[in-house]
């Protein structure tokens, strides 16, 4: 895949439907082009085809996911994993950049890695390191589990650390999730007050979803996000005692 094909996908998902003519300015390339990109973009299942336009997948697919701002993501899971040491039991909720942090730690034999994510579980198929994966009512969109039985089993196991994924932040709202079952398990996960990181790429900030991610006594207190991350975002998150760890990789962010 080139870049232009990843700043198509980027696009799409983004804004959910980008028009040909609107792809073509933003890429710098003609139209014939851009339909011969959207014609081998469906062909691989990143995006829909539709009269003049070109649609998103379903939004909750990991694996498509995944592909847009690959390379930013893979250096975010990558310094992430670098927060994890030898022995550690660690939770990965779920997403794309969760997904690719998973299989940064698959090979440690030491570390217990506990998800709610079968994506997850079975990209840890062959992993060396051991892999809990707990109940609930299984999302198929998402391919993970949620619900009381799922808020049960994280009550019930214990761990270092949890990595989760967060689909919007905005100074007025704090962090927000688009799916309520899913915001639900990471507020379980916020309620047992462990060290709770928000992974997550900067286009996600200043965007508002209509579910909290926080309980009444606990929320984030650790962010791992890109250098692209708005000034005003950094400081106020600073003002609320946040650390926010700013991974620099100016040709993953490129």
């Amino acid at each position: 895949m080139n870049a232009r094909h990843q700043k198509i996908i980027q696009l799409v998902n983004d804004k959910g439907s980008v028009s040909v003519n609107e792809l073509s300015h933003l890429t710098g390339v003609s139209e014939v082009t851009i339909r011969q990109d959207l014609t081998a973009l469906e062909r691989e299942n990143y995006l829909k085809r539709v009269h003049g336009s070109a649609i998103a997948m379903d939004l909750e697919d990991v694996g498509v996911r995944m592909n847009t701002r690959f390379p930013l993501k893979k250096t975010l899971a990558e310094y992430a994993a670098s927060q994890v040491k030898d022995g550690e039991s660690v939770f990965i909720e779920g997403g794309s950049t969760n997904a690719l942090l998973a299989r940064s730690l698959a090979d440690n034999p030491s570390i217990t890695l506990v998800t709610v994510s079968h994506y997850i579980a079975q990209l840890l198929k062959n992993a060396r390191c051991e892999v809990i994966v707990l109940g609930g009512l299984y999302q198929k969109g998402s391919e993970s589990v949620v619900g009381p039985l799922t808020r049960l089993c994280i009550q019930h196991v214990h761990f270092q650390k949890a990595f989760i994924g967060v689909d919007g932040w905005h100074k007025d709202t704090g962090f927000t999730g688009r799916n309520m079952m899913r915001s639900d398990v990471v507020c379980a996960l916020l309620d047992k007050g462990i060290e709770a990181i928000a992974l997550t790429d900067s286009s996600k900030f200043g965007i508002i979803h209509p579910y909290p991610l926080s309980t009444e006594n606990h929320g984030f207190r650790h962010v791992i996000t890109d250098s692209q991350l708005p000034a005003d975002a950094l400081k106020c998150m600073q003002e609320q005692g946040i650390q926010v760890d700013q991974v620099t990789d100016a040709a993953a962010i490129a």
